[in-house]
C-alpha cells in the first residue's frame, strides 16, 4: 500500500542533533546577567540595551563557541507566544495547529508538542517531521493545493486529523483513495473569499487571482454532493488569505465571509463540525514601523464572527509562533568603501537567509555590542555572487568593523526553513537557547553531506 510508505522511522542520531565533534547538542549553561523571565523573554529581548543577551545566554560567548553563521532560538520567546495564543483562546474549543513550513526544526516542532500544539503541515516530509517530534496524528491537518496522491495515501495511513481540500480532482482523489484503504477521511474545503490581505504579493493567499482554495460558488456545489462520496466526511471550511498580515480588517472580512457560507450550509442540511481559520497574524520586523496585532484582538474578531459557531476552531500560525524568537548571528568578514557608501560584507548569505532578496524584506541588523561608536550609511551584504545577496541597502548602524559580530533579526520563521546550499555554501547551524543554557539542535552541515547524494556518471541507461 503506497501509504506504508511515510510511515514514521527512528531518526538517527546525527540528523537528530546528535553530533559526535564541537558542536555536540546536549544542553551547555552559558555565563549570563540580567536573565529575563520566560514570560518577559521578547519584551526585554526588544530593548536596544540587550542585543548581547538572547533568553539569558551570552551571544558573544556563544559565537566563540560556534562558528558564525548560526541561527539561536529562544525556547521562552515560543512558549510565551503560545501561552498567548492559548490564554486568548480560552473557553473556545479551539486548536492551534503550528505552520511548519515556518520552521521545521524537530526540536522546535517538540516545543510545540509539549504545549499541546498541533501541526498545519504542506508535504509528506513535514507530516514526517511532525510524528517524529511527538505530535500525534490527530493533531495534524493537511494543507496545499498540490497534495500528490502517494502523500494523500501516506497521510490517509497514519490517520492525520483533517485534509484542506483545494480542488474538485483533490476531493476525487481523496475518496479514491480512503476507498482503497478502507477508511473515512475527514475533509475541509478551503474559500477563497476574494479578500486581499493587504500584505506582500508573494505572499497572499485568499484573492480570486491566487492558486489557493476554491469559490464559495464551487464550494457549494461540492456540498449539494457530498452524499456521493462514500470515503470522504465532507464536514469543514477552511480559509488561509495570506500571512505578514498587520491589520484586523482582513481578518474581519474574511471571516464574515465564511460565517455566512457556514450559515447557508447550515440551513442547507449540510453540518459544518470544523471551522479552520488559518493563520497568518503579522509580526515586528521594523522596529517602531511594523505594528503587529495582538493575539486577545485576533482572536476577538474570530469571536465576533464566529459567535454562535458551537463545533471545533482551528487556527494555523507559524511565523506569529516562532519568527521574533529566532536570530541569525553573523561576523563582519571585511568593510569594502564604495563610490555612494561602504559595503558591509557578512559572512551570512541569501542561502541562509532567502527574505529580503526573495521580498525585499526587511530585518533590524544590529551590532552585539553596544559600545558608543559614530553612525554610518552602510549596504549590508552576503558573499554569494549575487547583486541579490543583499541584506539592507543604505542602512544605518554604529561604525563596524571587520570580525564584529552582528544580530539580524527576526528570523525564526522561513529562515532556515528556506535555506539552501547555494554557492555551496553549506547549512548553518541551528541552536536552541532556554534561560542561560543552549544546545545545538542542527550543527552545521559537513561537505560531505552536501554532496552525498551526488556520483559521476559512470552508469549509463537508456530509458
Amino acid at each position: 500500500m503506497a501509504g506504508r510508505l511515510f510511515l514514521p522511522v527512528a531518526i538517527p542520531r546525527a540528523c537528530a542533533g546528535n553530533p559526535p565533534d564541537a558542536e555536540a547538542s546536549h544542553v551547555q549553561p552559558m555565563m549570563k546577567t540580567n536573565t529575563a523571565s520566560p514570560a518577559a523573554t521578547m519584551d526585554t529581548y526588544s530593548t536596544p540595551t540587550s542585543h548581547s543577551h538572547f533568553d539569558g545566554v551570552d551571544l558573544q560567548q556563544l559565537a566563540e563557541r560556534i562558528a558564525t553563521p548560526f541561527h539561536a532560538y529562544s525556547a521562552s520567546a515560543i512558549r510565551q507566544r503560545i501561552g498567548e495564543l492559548q490564554s486568548a483562546l480560552a473557553g473556545l474549543d479551539a486548536g492551534i495547529c503550528f505552520a511548519v513550513k515556518a520552521n521545521s526544526n524537530l526540536a522546535i516542532l517538540q516545543l510545540m508538542a509539549q504545549a499541546g500544539v498541533g501541526a498545519d503541515i504542506v508535504s509528506v516530509g513535514e507530516l514526517r517531521r511532525a510524528l517524529n517530534a511527538g505530535i500525534p496524528a490527530e493533531r495534524i491537518v493537511f494543507s496545499g493545493v498540490g497534495k500528490s496522491a502517494d502523500e494523500i495515501a501516506g497521510a490517509l495511513n497514519v490517520g492525520i486529523m483533517r485534509f484542506n481540500v483545494e480542488s474538485l480532482d483533490e476531493l476525487h482523489t481523496l475518496q479514491r483513495l480512503a476507498k482503497t484503504q478502507e477508511v473515512t477521511a475527514r475533509a475541509a474545503v478551503r474559500i477563497n473569499p476574494d479578500v486581499d490581505a493587504q500584505t506582500h504579493a508573494k505572499i497572499s493567499t485568499g484573492k480570486s487571482e491566487n492558486k489557493f482554495g476554491v469559490s464559495i460558488d464551487e464550494a457549494r456545489r461540492w456540498f449539494a454532493s457530498r452524499k456521493r462520496l462514500s470515503h470522504v466526511q465532507l464536514d469543514g471550511l477552511h480559509v488561509h488569505i495570506g500571512s505578514q498580515i498587520l491589520s484586523v480588517e482582513p481578518f474581519r472580512l474574511a471571516l464574515q465571509r465564511v460565517a455566512a457560507f457556514w450559515r447557508e450550509l447550515e440551513q442547507a442540511g449540510h453540518p459544518i463540525n470544523s471551522i479552520d481559520v488559518g493563520g497568518g497574524l503579522g509580526v515586528c520586523y521594523r522596529a517602531g514601523v511594523d505594528k503587529p496585532v495582538a493575539a486577545s484582538d485576533y482572536v476577538g474578531v474570530i469571536r465576533e464572527a464566529l459567535a454562535d459557531y458551537r463545533g471545533k476552531l482551528l487556527l494555523e500560525p507559524g511565523r506569529y509562533l516562532v519568527a521574533e524568537a529566532g536570530v541569525l548571528l553573523t561576523r563582519v568578514i571585511r568593510v569594502k568603501p564604495g563610490v555612494e557608501r561602504s559595503f558591509l560584507v557578512l559572512d551570512a548569505a541569501m542561502n541562509d537567509l532567502q527574505r529580503p532578496s526573495l521580498y525585499d524584506a526587511w530585518h533590524d541588523i544590529v551590532p552585539v555590542t553596544d559600545a558608543p561608536r559614530p553612525m554610518t550609511t552602510y549596504d549590508i551584504v552576503g558573499p554569494v555572487c549575487e547583486t541579490g545577496d543583499t541584506f539592507a541597502r543604505g542602512r544605518e548602524l554604529p561604525e563596524c568593523e571587520a570580525g564584529e559580530l552582528l544580530l539580524i533579526k527576526a528570523t525564526g520563521a522561513y529562515g532556515t526553513s528556506m535555506a539552501s546550499t547555494y554557492n555551496s555554501r553549506p547549512l548553518a547551524a541551528e541552536v536552541l537557547l532556554n534561560q542561560g543554557r543552549y544546545a545545538v539542535v542542527r550543527r552545521r552541515q559537513h561537505f560531505e553531506e552536501m554532496i552525498a547524494g551526488e556520483q559521476p556518471a559512470r552508469n549509463w541507461e537508456t530509458p
